[in-house]
């Protein structure tokens, strides 16, 4: 049974809300950069024939179960000091762990756009072409088409990344007051042995996850409704 006093008075003494801000800030702005390149690869993929676009569809299947703990080390042998990139110091940063988190979700919301898309009438991009639409009218009015699974990507690429541990440890090094996450907090009072608090961590983490894929949830049932009344 958790010392709930011996909780409190961990709880007050920490720096939870000020990691529980910078997760956030790390996890959206990750999220934001896998949208911005993930969601144009997957309409690319879906709207465009070309030689080589099965083999990109096979990597980016395989991206989606790409082990994070390779990625981190991947990306801290090219960002240490002596790496290829070593000369940008960004090993320990917060920007190296928005890197890794969107190297590791970019796929996902890739892949699920680009299912979002196909699950439309093939034939339907080029229908648009052939009435006078431009590229960039025909793909905005696919997007609008497809937003369910479009929010549905987003969704599963932030999941991914709030959750995710091993490469932001590996990469950020889980400093106090300059890289600590909600998650990275959470294995870090576990290896010390309070569970109780590694357990109030995990909750508010959980909280946050809950909170804003309900936002994103909200959105997409929106969507759903306002297809329903055109119909």
């Amino acid at each position: 049974m958790p010392d709930f006093s011996e909780l409190s008075r961990l709880f007050a003494g920490s720096d939870v809300l000020s990691i529980t801000l910078f997760t956030l800030s790390i996890s959206l702005t990750a999220t934001l950069i896998s949208v911005f390149l993930g969601v144009p690869t997957g309409i690319l993929l879906a709207t465009h024939q070309f030689r080589g676009k099965k083999i990109l569809c096979a990597f980016l299947n395989f991206g989606m179960g790409l082990p994070p703990v390779v990625v981190g080390l991947i990306v801290s042998l090219i960002f240490w000091r002596y790496g290829p990139l070593g000369f940008l110091n960004l090993m320990y940063t917060p920007s190296a762990i928005i890197i890794v988190q969107t190297i590791v979700a970019t796929p996902i919301v890739a892949s699920l756009s680009f299912s979002a898309i196909c699950s439309l009438n093939e034939k339907l991009y080029l229908q648009l072409l052939s009435l006078g639409a431009t590229p960039l009218q025909a793909i905005r009015y696919l997007m609008h088409e497809a937003r369910i699974g479009l929010v549905a990507a987003v969704i599963a690429g932030f999941g991914r990344i709030v959750s995710e541990v091993g490469a932001s440890m590996m990469v950020g090094g889980n400093i106090k007051g300059q890289t600590r996450v909600l998650a990275t907090a959470t294995v870090l009072e576990v290896g010390k042995g309070n569970y109780g608090f590694a357990l109030m961590i995990g909750a508010i983490l959980l909280l946050v996850t809950f909170l804003v894929v309900w936002c994103m949830t909200y959105l997409q049932y929106k969507s759903m409704k306002l297809v329903r009344i055109a119909k």
